[in-house]
């Protein structure tokens, strides 16, 4: 059985903070098109839930929330559905919003009062701070962070696609001077099978990990509805999982050949991130054994589903977007290792060559509607 203790992991992603051009919270576009499309799953589950034997007060954790304006998303519609569902007087709602401890909850923290104006509004005026308490909880979904049976919902998008580490197997080994990923920074089509099953097996050990916590926390006929990035093909290395991290790949290579980054620094570097496939998903719940698959559906975005909706399709916006949407989430990450000069080359060069190229794929992930047992 493996460790589930809640330890800090270094060296994994946190978004970039604040509003501004560069800013997780102003380059979300997607990660809100994807709440979107599993906000019929959410009303479903929540709304089960609801038909149940519940307490008089309900336990609520949005896992890996972030900040930004999707923050609060998957809360509302909760609490809405709860207050349209529930017989008798409303419950107590008691809402956890977990993420690392380097996310940005004071943004988060500062619309919290309109957000409860707003829910109060929606549910003619039986909503106020007095009965919804919000709480923000740091750490890592990867390890326990609620007493035992003390949930009764758990949501979370678009956060699971990230690894608590990036793959120990990964790291070149002092004195022989093997290097198992050279000049690639992801699962590429080139990367030996030993870099594919490194990340497969991290894959593993993480949502193992994920989901005996939730089941140590969760309380029985409780529900959970999770939302990642995934795959609708075996091959490991579809141009859908893939093509953005070979692009990023190629500009750091780039800065490389200009002399901005040392090979080595590039040589050591990988993302840990990963888009299962469907039917491995399916297969680790199973095993695991807490919870049941009550729903599972993909959702699958066009190549410009980076681009508010309306704005027209062009390949040089829609390149421009991409790459700041790639920018929020990854650069913590590369600042870290490589530091702060090659940020603004980097990213252009990246920008440079999504536009040269005539590939578009479609960006797929999955929701999984859960029971706990």
């Amino acid at each position: 059985m493996e460790e589930i203790k809640n330890l800090e992991t270094p060296k994994i992603p946190r978004m970039n903070h604040g509003i501004g051009d560069q800013s997780y919270a102003k380059n979300s576009i997607s990660q809100s098109k994807y709440q979107s499309g599993s906000r019929p799953m959410l009303r479903r589950a929540v709304a089960a839930l609801c038909a149940g034997d519940l307490p008089t007060s309900i336990a609520v954790a949005d896992l890996g929330c972030s900040s930004g304006p999707n923050a609060l998303f998957a809360i509302s519609e909760i609490v809405n559905v709860i207050h349209r569902r529930w017989r008798g007087d409303p419950p107590e709602l008691m809402v956890f919003l977990n993420d690392l401890a380097e996310n940005d909850f004071n943004s988060v923290f500062r619309g919290l009062s309109k957000f409860c104006e707003n829910l109060k509004e929606k549910n003619g005026g039986m909503l106020g701070l007095g009965d919804c308490f919000i709480a923000g909880v740091p750490g890592s979904f990867y390890g326990r962070l609620f007493p035992c049976k003390s949930l009764h919902f758990v949501h979370s998008s678009s956060s699971l696609h990230w690894l608590s580490q990036v793959p120990p197997e990964l790291k070149s080994e002092k004195g022989n001077g093997r290097i198992r990923n050279k000049g690639k920074i992801f699962i590429s089509k080139t990367s030996p099978s030993e870099v594919i099953e490194a990340y497969y097996g991290q894959f593993k050990k993480d949502f193992n990990c994920f989901l005996k916590s939730r089941s140590k926390e969760v309380v029985n006929g409780g529900r959970m509805v999770l939302t990642f990035r995934g795959r609708r093909q075996p091959d490991p290395c579809p141009d859908e999982s893939c093509l953005l991290w070979d692009y990023l790949g190629l500009a750091f290579q780039h800065l490389v050949h200009q002399g901005l980054i040392e090979e080595e620094k590039l040589d050591n570097y990988n993302t840990p991130y990963y888009e299962p496939y469907v039917e491995d998903v399916k297969r680790e719940i199973e095993k695991e054994g807490s919870f049941k698959i009550e729903n599972l559906e993909i959702i699958a975005l066009a190549w410009d589903g980076v681009n508010k909706d309306g704005e027209s399709y062009e390949r040089s916006r829609t390149t421009q977007q991409m790459a700041k949407a790639i920018q929020a989430v990854n650069e913590s990450m590369i600042r870290t290792h490589f530091g702060d000069h090659i940020i603004d080359p980097l990213f252009k060069r990246f920008t440079q060559i999504m536009e040269a190229d005539t590939k578009e794929v479609e960006h797929v992930s999955l929701v999984v509607s859960l029971l706990r047992n």
